[in-house]
């Protein structure tokens, strides 16, 4: 339920993000900005969140995503009212709790699965975002007469959706997450050896140091950065490709929710078929598909059209893949007590790299054009194939 709520907040924000940004700061240039700081956001914020779930749990470590969510979609709000960019940068890298949260709330699905179905158990909360995703973006729509209502600009209506979601979200998780899932693994854990079982780490250094000591680890940190900053880039800048095409909101909040749909639906076929193949296969299976996905949206003219879509989909897709694949590498390759510390890093580096990927497709796409940028994903699509076929396991470093 949370990711549900968690999704319909996100997602109600993402399809007018880049035009609030372009409206706000008057210049296509910085049109990815807001997207591009709600991702490194996500990336600062899962810090805190993994201490936190390290020294409490699992539910207020989630919760603590979408509190400072909720706060930055009230900023997002005033930005817009007020006209300061610099409140809507500040706002955005608030509001991507929401994306810290549902990014770790797969992790807790994880934490006590038993080892032959976690590719599924992680799935299958990440399909559940799937419902409230796809609705968000059609919420763009409906927004209109509430944001005329409350007599704030048109661009900031989905952000109201977007407070009633993250306030649910967080009354979900302290009343029905119970037991908390990485607070019973540690008992159960610990019931089964005692001795085996030391503190749990929450430090982002000593995660990235468990990481790069395990193979199997880095190629599913590799995996899900890579994945992410090849969907990030292209999707960030798809709403100012169709605008400047003269398609309308709905048909922009159409293709988002197609998009968003690729990345969530299918994510229990994609589970399932990370724990009968391997983590490994399934990530070529992601590269190969955002490959295409990214082949597709740079030969897209601007506007509607159904390459667009299509690419969109497949954009999603592709991420469903690599997301899955490399949490289910990283996590079967690191023991309960890291986890806190490394899942922590994964979505830090992840928050990171396409943070980048998302300042640097404004300016590519204002120098260049959409379709420019479509081909530089690609090459990023392919080192993830690159990287699946050269990291082998090896027998892992002691940390300390």
């Amino acid at each position: 339920m949370s990711q549900v709520l968690g999704g319909v907040s996100l997602a109600s924000g993402v399809a007018v993000g880049a035009l609030l940004a372009e409206q706000v700061s008057g210049s296509p240039t910085y049109a990815g900005l807001g997207s591009t700081f709600q991702v490194l956001g996500s990336a600062l914020i899962a810090i805190p969140m993994a201490r936190l779930s390290a020294a409490r749990g699992r539910r207020p470590g989630l919760a603590l995503g979408y509190v400072l969510s909720f706060v930055g979609a009230l900023g997002l709000i005033a930005s817009g009212i007020v006209g300061s960019f610099a409140l809507l940068l500040v706002a955005s890298l608030l509001f991507g709790g929401s994306t810290a949260s549902n990014n770790q709330a797969r992790y807790a699905a994880a934490d006590l699965a038993n080892p032959a179905h976690r590719g599924r158990d992680l799935s299958l909360v990440v399909w559940a975002t799937t419902i409230g995703s796809v609705l968000g973006p059609n919420l763009v729509g409906p927004s209109e007469p509430v944001s005329r209502l409350l007599g704030i600009p048109r661009l900031t209506g989905p952000f109201v959706f977007s407070l009633v979601g993250l306030t649910l979200a967080v009354l979900v998780l302290f009343v029905r997450l119970r037991p908390d899932p990485l607070v019973e693994a540690r008992r159960r854990a610990a019931d089964l050896d005692p001795h085996a079982v030391g503190p749990t780490h929450g430090s982002i250094g000593r995660g990235l140091r468990v990481i790069a000591a395990r193979p199997q680890a880095l190629l599913g940190v590799i995996t899900l950065a890579l994945g992410h900053v090849t969907m990030v880039s292209v999707m960030v800048m798809t709403p100012l490709h169709m605008r400047h095409g003269h398609a309308d909101l709905t048909i922009i909040g159409f293709v988002i929710s197609m998009h968003i749909l690729g990345m969530f639906a299918f994510s229990p076929l994609t589970g399932m078929a990370v724990d009968r193949l391997g983590g490994r296969t399934v990530a070529m299976v992601g590269s190969g598909i955002l490959v295409v996905a990214t082949l597709l949206a740079s030969t897209a003219p601007m506007g509607h059209s159904n390459r667009l879509l299509a690419g969109l989909f497949l954009l999603g897709l592709g991420w469903s893949c690599t997301l899955v694949s490399g949490s289910t590498l990283l996590t079967s390759a690191v023991p309960t007590t890291e986890r806190p510390g490394a899942q922590g890093a994964s979505d830090l580096v992840m928050g990171l790299a396409a943070g980048i990927g998302g300042a640097l497709a404004g300016v590519v796409v204002d120098r260049a054009s959409f379709h420019a940028l479509a081909l530089g994903a690609l090459v990023v699509a392919v080192a993830i194939g690159v990287a699946a076929l050269v990291l082998r396991d090896r027998e892992p470093v002691s940390v300390r």
